[in-house]
């Protein structure tokens, strides 16, 4: 298995004794997409600041394409990396070419893959109006291409579809999905839980300076044990009848058509079962399984870290 592109190890972060970050470790691997997530103080931003070499951890390590990115050879990590900051300000007179070719020099790399780059989130047309004329998710687009720049082998983005409207936030994942198939490594820190549930590798749930969780959707679903909710739409007036066969089911709503229920994830199945057993005939049936939402809402309310 090769070397993780983003290595953090029993990291810790004080300020004037105030620990903001709590022993954290984790690791992401070239081709991955990690979603970083918490709520406002959780210790993303730190996380992005201490991968970006801005600042050095109290305790612990810190590693970026094998270097310490605050230490003597931090510009051999910060050449590979690239980042799209919350807030994306660019000078207002400055077009989008002019801002690509000046992110270039600043980066050493040269200005022929520019026109690339700004065709790739959607600019091309835009590159010579100035930065003053575009809108919030133009600018957002912009400070994407500037992070491509030089071909990062890793990217880290902060709150990156703020500002995209939908067609735009699909294709921002497009290109996300481009990126890992080409061994980038992707670390994003966000709040649109629903968005990234399915378009990511793994997510590291934070609270309070604290990793929570970190695993794929099936590994936290497995950890939090939520249980399913059911709805089941019965012919006319057996839902009652249905509802006293569903033992170990926490019932939530039944009327003359309908039941919900929540249950253990593992037991939906053989509930269904006994219910058409019966006799009664199921006309339509939805199964939720705990989502990103419900997941992060428990860890945010768990005291203790689970791994």
């Amino acid at each position: 298995m090769s070397a993780p592109n983003l290595e953090l190890e029993n990291t810790a972060k004080a300020y004037d004794g105030l620990r903001v970050l709590h022993d954290v470790s984790f690791a992401v691997s070239p081709g991955e997409v990690v979603a970083l997530v918490g709520h406002n103080g959780a210790g993303k931003t730190t996380i992005m600041k201490l991968l970006l070499g801005l600042i050095r951890p109290t305790s612990g390590s810190v590693q970026v394409l094998g270097h310490d990115p605050a230490g003597s050879n931090a510009a051999q990590a910060r050449l590979g990396m690239g980042f799209l900051p919350e807030t994306v300000s660019f000078p207002a007179n400055m077009t989008g070419r002019e801002i690509m070719n000046f992110y270039a020099r600043l980066k050493r790399q040269v200005r022929g893959d520019n026109d690339r780059l700004l065709e790739t989130v959607g600019l091309a047309d835009a590159s010579d109006r100035r930065v003053k004329t575009y809108s919030k998710g133009m600018r957002q687009r912009l400070g994407l291409a500037q992070a491509l720049i030089g071909s990062p082998r890793v990217l880290l983005l902060d709150e990156p579809t703020t500002g995209l409207d939908p067609t735009l936030r699909r294709s921002f994942y497009d290109t996300i999905m481009s990126l890992k198939d080409e061994g980038v490594t992707v670390l994003l820190a966000s709040h649109a839980l629903s968005e990234m549930e399915s378009r990511v590798d793994r997510i590291a749930i934070m609270s309070k300076g604290r990793l929570m969780a970190d695993g794929s959707m099936t590994d936290l679903r497995k950890k939090a044990q939520l249980p399913a909710r059911i709805r089941l739409t019965t012919d006319d007036g057996a839902a009652g009848r249905a509802a006293e066969h569903l033992q170990g089911a926490d019932i939530r709503h039944v009327n003359g058509r309908t039941v919900e229920f929540d249950c253990a994830s593992e037991n939906k199945m053989e509930l269904v079962r006994r219910v058409t057993d019966i006799g009664v005939t199921i006309e339509d049936m939805e199964i939720e399984l705990p989502n990103l939402d419900r997941i992060y809402e428990l860890y945010q309310d768990n005291g203790e870290a689970s791994s």
